[in-house]
């Protein structure tokens, strides 16, 4: 079973339950190791000492807090624990928002809540609750030498924390936003044609890195003594002129390559259904 990174007790009115965190999601990609060209042996870096010039080992290094050009004030770990304030082992909601109003932008990192046995009743209650309710809870916690405001939201029988951006961490861009500009009401009803024609059903399965793919091809023919073969560059398109041409181009390529399996579905369901009948000898 994977490590739980949290673990305490999520709190809303007079109700309480013990709880646990778990990652929801992490990235992965291929690494490469630093090798010295000559002899192909690894790279080893070393932590220096800038005074003394010397490697210094993990165990001699402690955490500073540079207060003024090159002087410090050291801080131990168990100073650290001494000030966690109450969110390290209790998270209380402290509002309830509606799910429509929280921008996706707000959202950090994710992780699964887990209710300890003696949990099991509240949480329940609780994912029921905003189910059907469409809120979100907003609640602090402490983890990583951090405090967090989070989001608590009901996803799939079960509870999903997600830590906050705060406001003054969500960036502002002013060129962002849709550009002053008069549109043609054929040029927006096309556009909806072309978004129809390319819907589908949300299937997070079928997407994937085709980036770390390629690497792990390349890999397996440098190892297998192979010819590598290099992917076809997109080419260098010019600027629209002619919006409408292009959105109706767009729209009969998009409906000239119609997926072959949604092709054949429909086609299937379009047949008239044959009678039983005796199969020829």
């Amino acid at each position: 079973m994977a490590a739980s990174v949290w673990s305490g007790y999520l709190t809303f009115g007079l109700i309480s339950m013990p709880v646990r965190l778990f990652s929801g999601a992490r990235g992965s990609s291929i690494s490469f190791n630093m090798l010295h060209r000559t002899d192909l042996r690894r790279i080893k870096q070393q932590l220096i000492c800038s005074e003394e010039g010397t490697p210094v080992s993990r165990d001699e290094i402690v955490k500073g807090y540079e207060y003024r050009k090159d002087e410090y004030v050291v801080i131990e770990p168990e100073e650290i624990k001494k000030i966690e304030p109450k969110t390290a082992k209790a998270m209380e909601i402290l509002e309830f928002v509606k799910a429509s109003e929280v921008d996706p932008v707000y959202f950090e990192s994710s992780y699964f809540m887990v209710p300890e046995e003696a949990g099991r009743r509240p949480y329940a209650l609780l994912t029921k609750a905003l189910e059907e309710s469409e809120f979100y809870g907003i609640a602090k916690l402490t983890m990583h030498n951090r405090e967090y405001t989070v989001f608590i939201r009901p996803h799939e029988g079960g509870l999903m924390l997600h830590t906050m951006y705060y406001a003054e961490e969500v960036r502002k861009v002013k060129e962002f936003g849709a550009p002053d500009v008069e549109l043609k009401e054929q040029e927006v009803k096309v556009a909806h044609q072309l978004i129809e024609a390319l819907a589908d059903e949300w299937n997070p399965e079928k997407y994937h890195d085709e980036f770390q793919e390629n690497l792990k091809k390349l890999i397996e023919t440098k190892l297998e003594g192979g010819q590598i073969a290099e992917v076809e560059k997109p080419k260098k398109l010019a600027p629209v002129v002619d919006l409408m041409s292009a959105l109706k181009q767009s729209l009969a390529q998009t409906e000239g390559r119609k997926k072959p399996a949604a092709a054949a579905t429909a086609a299937r369901e379009a047949a008239p259904a044959r009678k039983p009948g005796r199969k020829r000898a």
